[in-house]
């Protein structure tokens, strides 16, 4: 199966739009710098021409189409929000910008405590924090402080869409402390245009999936054809069912399907295959990473997810559910209670993520009722009749190196009863041996001996 974890292939943009790009990045920056010093004057009292920051208007970028101007429109972000991106952009790109809040307090002999910020290993520049913002949004007038609190919420835009690193993960630490900063995917996205990718890793289990294959591609029954369609159709008007018709209130939200079937039958495939045909990206979650040994880290990581899925409108692809979704254990533990939490928590999400969730499993009794009800369609991937595999034979080899014309493919189809998986790992072994062999064709001979290696790699033994 041509099912590849992609890192993003789109262009980063053309010179003329990494100049556009660099204007505004520069003019916000100015317009940062400008408000940090106007802050620090009024702070200290010292001679300024500014009663409050709030004189200090932020540059005009409504004539721009650049990835940072973009984002700064689509989101709505205020006045305020937009001070806060650009601060958390700096240590990336000008570090320098934050110099004059390394300075220290002469009575104390350290840093002032009210400017923030942190140093790590590695960076020499300082890293603001969510205090370093507030300084400067706020200084000291507390009820200011209060009302920009909202910015730095779980669930705000920059947070939600991980723009911004949710840090807070320390206890016993004040809530301002977590470290500000862009997440080094959308630094990408916001100085080069390059498409947000989210980077797999142990507290973000998901990886994207891609394929060069395209809808025509793909060989099933005419009943499951049927039911993918309908996924289909729901990715196209699913947003007019709930929105437009006002069924909001009655239905609940996004679409839940359950693929099952044998190894090798396309359950993958078919799922890269869905968002290739509506151009929405697809995240398969690792639930082997999903599920930690520490309490309340499953459902943090599985927060991130969800969170980013929604806000970005991706596809979750749940392979082997039945490892997290199976029937659920007897409480004998604390362990066992856990788990079922974790379970519970994980089902919950997907209730409510208003997007397309597909699960898959090669046994649809590992599944347990209590979850396969909520799906709004559970669709059986069968191992390819003799029609089906013919079709599969028939278009899976290279033109520039094909099957011997002498060869009754239909014969083939008819002999070797075996899921398109296998269909596909013989094709790589026969094409293989001829290319190898100096051959200009695929031979009986070569593509009988590939595919009963393959068999017996499987434990299947031919007589």
């Amino acid at each position: 199966m041509e099912i590849s974890i992609a890192n993003s292939t789109e262009k980063k943009l053309n010179s003329f739009d990494l100049e556009q790009n660099a204007i505004v990045l520069n003019q916000e920056l100015t317009w940062l710098n400008t408000v940090i010093h106007t802050r620090i004057a009024l702070h200290f009292g010292h001679e300024t021409p500014y009663e409050t920051i709030d004189e200090l208007y932020p540059p005009d970028i409504t004539s721009y189409s650049s990835p940072y101007a973009n984002f700064v429109r689509k989101n709505h972000l205020t006045v305020q929000e937009r001070l806060v991106l650009v601060l958390a952009l700096v240590p990336h790109i000008k570090p320098e910008v934050l110099d004059i809040l390394c300075s220290k307090n002469q009575d104390y002999d350290r840093r002032f405590s009210e400017f923030g910020g942190l140093f790590v290993q590695g960076h020499n520049g300082l890293i603001p924090t969510a205090e370093t913002a507030m300084f400067i949004l706020a200084g000291d007038d507390l009820i200011k402080r209060l009302h920009y609190q909202y910015i730095f919420d779980v669930d705000h835009v920059l947070i939600t869409s991980q723009v911004i690193k949710n840090t807070r993960e320390k206890k016993d630490v004040p809530r301002l402390s977590q470290m500000l900063i862009v997440s080094n995917e959308y630094v990408d996205y916001l100085t080069t245009g390059k498409s947000y990718q989210a980077a797999y890793s142990a507290d973000f289990p998901a990886q994207r999936m891609t394929t060069k294959l395209e809808w025509k591609d793909l060989i099933v029954s005419q009943a499951t054809a049927t039911s993918l369609q309908e996924i289909r159709d729901w990715m196209t008007y699913g947003n007019v069912v709930m929105r437009d018709l006002d069924l909001e209130k009655q239905l609940k939200p996004g679409y839940k399907s359950l693929f099952y079937g044998p190894p090798g039958t396309g359950k993958t495939m078919t799922a890269a295959l869905l968002g290739k045909s509506a151009n929405k990206p697809v995240y398969r979650v690792d639930l082997s990473m999903v599920v930690s040994k520490y309490i309340g880290e499953t459902e943090k990581n599985l927060a991130k997810v969800f969170d980013q899925a929604e806000h970005h409108d991706w596809i979750l692809f749940f392979d082997e559910a039945d490892a997290l979704f199976g029937q659920r254990t007897q409480v004998n533990s604390a362990n066992d209670r856990y788990g079922n939490q974790e379970i519970g928590y994980l089902l919950q999400r997907i209730e409510d993520f208003s997007g397309v969730v597909i699960l898959a499993t090669n046994l649809k009794d590992n599944i347990d009722e209590a979850f396969t009800r909520r799906f709004q369609s559970i669709i059986e991937f069968k191992v390819p009749r003799v029609e089906e595999r013919h079709r599969l034979w028939k278009q899976s080899f290279s033109a520039k190196l094909p099957l011997d014309a002498k060869i009754d493919v239909l014969a083939i189809a008819e002999k070797y009863e075996i899921s398109g998986g296998l269909i596909m790992n013989v094709v790589r072994k026969c094409t293989l041996q001829a290319v190898a062999n100096e051959e200009s064709v695929i031979s009986q001979h070569n593509l009988e001996i590939s595919i009963k290696k393959e068999l017996q790699k499987e434990g299947i033994i031919l007589n």
